[in-house]
């Protein structure tokens, strides 16, 4: 009996053991880690609709862009509850927010330009670019060496109304470039005109700045890393 007791103490001694052990190893980073600052958009905005076009094929490279490791969008703290204040404001307009990129890494940047370069590979041309020359796509402004998605703060977004669950319908496409996408563009109807100005309006009013030459294109205008750009991935 006295060693069954001895056996039973030194079985719980060990057990306690390994317990404390587990308690103090380090804990590993989970495949969702963030850099501080940054955050999941979903988090914060729960019914935001994502539709990460770089992390598949439905994008003017037609391939899934290098650093996207999930299709989830990601952006800073500030960024975010600055969409949030949007969301909640184009709710009350009854629309929700259908968002296809955040923060996006340098090494997605990078995979644009070399694609750039590459003069021969145009079989997205007819859907996204029909009417530039893909050896114009930096002059004009469509492509940078240096894109404020990186900084973390800006956002592509369009709006789906709660009625239908249809998009707005905003007179171009997510990411096509040509003037039809500019702000402005004498190429829209009023309604398509209308549709842009009340994102424009609410954006605005939450504290992004637009980008001309894409109607889609929204940066934080106190964005907290001006002068910093990111390069990990979106997982």
């Amino acid at each position: 009996m006295k060693c069954k007791k001895t056996r039973l103490i030194l079985s719980l001694a060990l057990l306690l053991l390994l317990l404390s052990s587990c308690c103090n190893m380090p804990r590993m980073l989970p495949d969702s880690y963030l850099e501080e600052g940054f955050v999941y958009v979903k988090d914060v905005i729960p019914d935001a609709i994502l539709d990460v076009r770089y992390y598949g094929n439905n994008n003017f490279i037609g391939r899934r862009i290098e650093g996207y490791l999930a299709p989830t969008v990601i952006l800073t703290e500030e960024a975010t509850e600055a969409l949030k204040r949007a969301s909640d404001d184009f709710r009350r307009h009854g629309y929700v927010v259908k968002l296809f990129d955040g923060f996006r890494p340098q090494r997605a940047v990078n995979d644009f330009i070399i694609w750039a370069t590459d003069l021969e590979d145009n079989r997205m041309k007819s859907e996204f670019y029909p009417a530039v020359d893909k050896s114009n796509l930096f002059s004009e402004g469509y492509i940078a060496r240096r894109s404020g998605h990186s900084r973390g703060s800006t956002i592509d977004l369009t709006l789906v109304s709660l009625r239908t669950g249809e998009e707005l319908d905003m007179g171009s496409p997510f990411d096509f470039f040509g003037a039809i996408s500019h702000h402005g563009s004498p190429l829209i109807t009023p309604e398509q005109e209308e549709n842009r100005k009340l994102l424009k309006d609410v954006m605005e009013r939450a504290g992004f700045r637009a980008y001309d030459l894409e109607w889609w294109h929204y940066t934080l205008a106190n964005e907290p890393y001006p002068d910093t750009y990111f390069d990990f991935p979106v997982r």
